[in-house]
């Protein structure tokens, strides 16, 4: 990343940071170099990858330079990547969601496809279905898998003399004794509201352990969650916490910052999220890449416990980028063992790879490898938003009200099912 100079650039009502060289804008200079533009959002971990990766790829291909822009995360974010794109101006090549967030983005007019591409040639085929839309594929995997379940202080665990739940009534005694032993049992963080949807969310390996077809019938508007047991149930785990006592003090003003200093100071010990802001931590407190585990939200049966598995986000080219070709060989590079290895480099991998041939570092933090043995295991399925487009903007202002005892979870889960409605209508979805 030749970057020099800093500049502010609005898009839409949002202002985009872009890292550039000083100098000529202009996409291809004299001697044939051509300037890619990267937009990422600005999340610490994201921002070191991206870097990274840069680095390494402009190492390897000397006539492809790269500007990396970096946009806020998300709603607003969102907003940004639909606008660009629906304005014309977005990047060469962006880093977004892979899952049901892409089918918003109306890819077949507005991304190039890479159906048959050999950009694939390195990406597992099990990942392409969270980068495809009607049968096209648009994306490579950017980053490594993440598991969304429960960090835990293995500290802790280790001082209380505690074992890591299976069930839920083992993980609920564990808070009793963490409560007890005048800790935070469970932390929340409800200022930054998307931290509020992980019981709900990384329930669904239970969901699908207990009803294989509910994501079939959920896309089809034939199930739900207020009237399905299973899928209710992350919405009474989220009440059950809060009426028991078990969140820390200022829930609902704490921010992520403030819950990753709780867990990683041991003053809190278990926090509902995805293994994927670990990195955020190692600096400040090196000591979390062993102190930190992870396990999957447990359910009532403890013979089937597991964990629900968040795909790497992907690496997109717009339709309207003028520098398509090179926009492919930065994909490529992305999508390879080299550039999988450049992303170790740049932050700690929270979990395994979809590229082939890409391994994990013997240093691994712990959240990777608790994350891995359950994936290796077979005890692991995606998250619904990964096997299904249908994903409701509103679940975290929901989870909020119902962690926060101010909505039931029957309510909870009715307000979700009705807001759904609208973006699988928009998706022009069968049954809706």
């Amino acid at each position: 990343m030749k970057a020099a100079c800093l500049r502010v650039a609005a898009a839409a009502t949002a202002v985009v940071t872009s890292l550039t060289s000083c100098g000529s804008s202009e996409p291809t200079s004299a001697d044939g170099t051509v300037t890619l533009k990267l937009l990422i959002d600005n999340a610490e971990a994201t921002v070191a990858a991206a870097e990274s990766v840069v680095r390494a790829f402009e190492a390897a291909e000397p006539t492809v330079e790269i500007d990396t822009e970096t946009r806020p995360g998300g709603a607003e974010g969102d907003n940004i990547v639909k606008t660009r794109l629906s304005t014309g101006e977005m990047a060469d090549v962006f880093w977004y969601n892979s899952g049901s967030l892409i089918q918003a983005l109306n890819p077949s007019q507005t991304l190039v496809d890479l159906t048959g591409d050999p950009v694939l040639a390195n990406v597992q085929e099990s990942y392409l279905p969270v980068v495809s839309h009607q049968d096209k594929v648009y994306g490579v995997p950017a980053g490594t898998a993440a598991g969304g379940g429960i960090l835990y202080n293995r500290k802790v665990y280790a001082d209380l003399g505690l074992e890591t739940p299976r069930s839920w009534a083992e993980f609920m005694a564990n808070n009793d004794k963490v409560k007890a032993a005048g800790l935070a049992p469970v932390i929340s963080t409800f200022k930054e509201t998307w931290t509020s949807q992980l019981f709900v969310l990384g329930d669904f390996y239970n969901v699908q352990a207990a009803v294989p077809a509910f994501a079939a019938g959920y896309t089809a508007n034939k199930a739900k969650y207020a009237t399905t047991p299973a899928a209710l149930s992350g919405f009474r785990k989220l009440a059950e916490v809060h009426a028991a006592g078990l969140l820390n003090d200022g829930f609902g003003s704490a921010t992520l910052d403030n819950g990753l200093k709780l867990l990683a100071e041991g003053k809190g010990a278990h926090y509902p999220m995805l293994t994927g802001v670990m990195p955020a931590l190692i600096e400040q407190y090196p000591s979390v890449k062993t102190d930190i585990g992870f396990f999957g939200i447990p359910g009532d049966d403890p013979g089937t416990h597991g964990a629900t598995v968040w795909e790497p986000a992907g690496a997109y080219i717009p339709a309207s980028s003028e520098h398509v070709d090179a926009a492919k060989k930065f994909l490529a590079f992305i999508a390879s063992p080299a550039g999988a290895q450049a992303f170790s480099e740049g932050v700690a991998p929270t979990g395994p790879y979809r590229i082939k041939g890409a391994e994990l570092p013997e240093d691994v933090i712990q959240v990777a490898k608790d994350l891995s043995a359950y994936i290796e295991s077979g005890a692991s399925a995606p998250a619904l938003e990964f096997v299904s487009p249908v994903k409701g903007p509103s679940l975290e202002q929901i989870t909020v009200a119902v962690g926060s005892g101010l909505t039931t979870p029957a309510e909870g889960a009715a307000q979700y099912d009705k807001d759904v409605e609208k973006q699988a209508r928009q998706l022009g979805l069968a049954g809706w």
